[in-house]
């Protein structure tokens, strides 16, 4: 479908009926299970461990302990081994610089199978050079079948980004960079065409804004796209929002419909008051990534999108849940 030339009523239906966005709708089993908070006995303080966010945030004496994992898909793997690897190790960076944070070390289990399995570990090494962050360890073991892999990351925060904290009237934006090419139909890649300096740039700015306070909600944009990515900080922090399709940063000719359902290297959704949004966009322009407020929080329940003059609602949390991490969820 041309995004341009179809209604903004078309256009959101077809992206609210993508097959990724219903995968996040899988999540609601362990959400059921697990439940939105998490307490133990063994950390120092009382305070709970929110589950739903792109990382899990462990209170400890100087901020917290951020832990995250992510396993690649079979087919993804088998299509694209060694990029398969390098963004097994960029996605789980990136959902601990989501949180605020700077990643530590990462381990990986990996399913040695019929795949070009030194293939994946190549990427992985490759990622681990360019991000600066080292591979500590993990877990190697052949298996009949596809070759399968899952990492982890420990990662450190000051002061947490989380997708539980956008609150009504503040600002969204989008930071995303524009200095690449899709690789396959659904990943834009601009990072391994980028220097390792230049990514470690890129991944500081979150950090350095949650420690201003400039930052207090956000999710790295994964494969259920913008929109996706957008409604799980709006299930989270229980509030609906606008996003202005217009002024989402995207590179020059891309089909808007193929950009909305796009899985970056490097794209945040971040909330913040309107006071901050000049300093945030100005602080990503100068590591080379575009940022621009798309749009608002609001009270409610429902994600909609504008296009000119029209409106849509693309989803209403109160008729349905996506991942069922909804704020409230005991």
């Amino acid at each position: 479908m041309n995004a341009e030339s179809s209604s903004l009523a078309e256009l959101t239906r077809s992206l609210a009926a993508r097959a990724e966005l219903g995968l996040k709708r899988e999540i609601q089993l362990a959400a059921n299970v697990f439940g939105r908070q998490t307490k133990s006995a063994w950390f120092p303080s009382n305070e709970p461990i929110e589950n739903g966010d792109d990382a899990a945030a462990l209170p400890c004496a100087d901020g917290y302990t951020l832990f995250a994992a992510e396993g690649m898909r079979a087919d993804f793997v088998a299509a694209d081994p060694w990029f398969a690897g390098f963004s097994s190790v960029m996605v789980n960076i990136n959902d601990i610089a989501a949180m605020g944070g700077r990643p530590w070390a990462i381990v990986d289990v990996l399913f040695h199978g019929s795949g070009a399995s030194e293939r994946v570990l190549e990427g992985m090494a490759e990622a681990s050079a360019a991000f600066g962050v080292p591979i500590v360890g993990g877990h190697t073991t052949p298996v009949l079948g596809p070759t399968m892999l899952a990492v982890s990351v420990l990662g450190k925060a000051k002061r947490i980004i989380s997708g539980a904290a956008a609150r009504p009237g503040q600002t969204l934006l989008a930071a995303i960079d524009l200095k690449g090419s899709f690789r396959g139909p659904g990943s834009f890649n601009a990072a391994t065409t980028a220097s390792g300096r230049e990514l470690r740039a890129q991944l500081a700015v979150l950090p350095e804004l949650a420690e201003a306070g400039l930052v207090p909600a956000g999710k790295d944009i994964s494969m259920a796209g913008l929109c996706g990515t957008l409604l799980m900080m709006n299930e989270l922090s229980g509030v609906g929002s606008i996003l202005d399709l217009a002024r989402v940063p995207s590179p020059p000719g891309v089909d808007r419909a193929r950009w909305l359902t796009a899985f970056p290297s490097f794209g945040f959704i971040l909330a913040a008051e309107p006071s901050a949004v000049s300093s945030i966009c100005a602080r990503f322009d100068s590591v080379g990534v575009a940022c621009a407020a798309v749009g608002e929080v609001t009270p409610g329940t429902k994600l909609e999108l504008c296009l000119g003059d029209e409106r849509a609602v693309y989803w209403d949390l109160e008729e349905s849940a996506l991942t069922g991490f909804g704020a409230g969820v005991k």
